[in-house]
């Protein structure tokens, strides 16, 4: 999600794989702003040879429309983490009605359950949880004034939540080169919409 002072859209469309054109509802929360679609369209064209059988986590889920656009595009499984609990229930029921909990187009053998939601603090989560097996793709667009980002990719380098080449998306408000990131990453891609600056950062192999 991105935080601004406008009004949430009232509801958000997944533009493009199984599920294009379907609507995900917003809540009408204040500081809810799913990521806009030009920046969804720049995000998944970047992405697109590496989406296929890829395991992703969405830290700050919101509306959950960058996990799901992922496993509509051919990923085989995505967590979603969602602090607030009215997001997290309306996630997990969106989640259902597309049908999320038994599919993903590149279903992996050892994976049960395609789409998670958990209601959950983000950096808890970090911290606890035992990373098994790590993800390929994580998306990091935290509220902005809290200013998660680099606490939060540490963690995933440091805890062992990443596979070797994983590519993490982040957003925030202020440019992307300016934030310290962990040691052997690599910004590849980035791009400024608005107030919004985003893009790809790149775990290196022995990183």
């Amino acid at each position: 999600m991105t935080v601004n002072s406008n009004k949430s859209p009232s509801s958000v469309r997944i533009i493009g794989g199984a599920w294009r054109s379907r609507r995900l509802q917003v809540l009408d929360t204040p500081g809810l702003r799913p990521t806009p679609d030009r920046v969804r369209e720049t995000l998944f064209n970047w992405l697109q040879f590496s989406l296929v059988g890829a395991r992703c986590l969405d830290l700050f889920a919101g509306t959950g429309i960058l996990a799901l656009e992922a496993l509509s595009r051919g990923a085989a499984q995505a967590t979603a983490l969602e602090l607030d609990p009215r997001a997290a229930a309306l996630l997990r029921q969106q989640g259902q009605l597309l049908c999320a909990d038994n599919f993903a187009v590149n279903r992996l053998p050892f994976i049960e359950e395609p789409f998670i939601v958990e209601q959950c603090d983000a950096i808890t989560w970090l911290e606890r949880k035992t990373p098994a097996p790590p993800y390929d793709l994580v998306f990091l667009d935290p509220p902005y004034a809290s200013r998660l980002q680099v606490p939060c990719c540490e963690l995933l380098h440091r805890r062992g939540w990443l596979a070797p080449g994983a590519r993490i998306y982040l957003e925030a408000a202020e440019p992307l080169n300016t934030l310290a990131l962990p040691s052997g990453w690599r910004l590849t891609r980035h791009k400024r919409a608005g107030e919004v600056y985003y893009g790809l950062c790149e775990r290196g192999a022995q990183a």
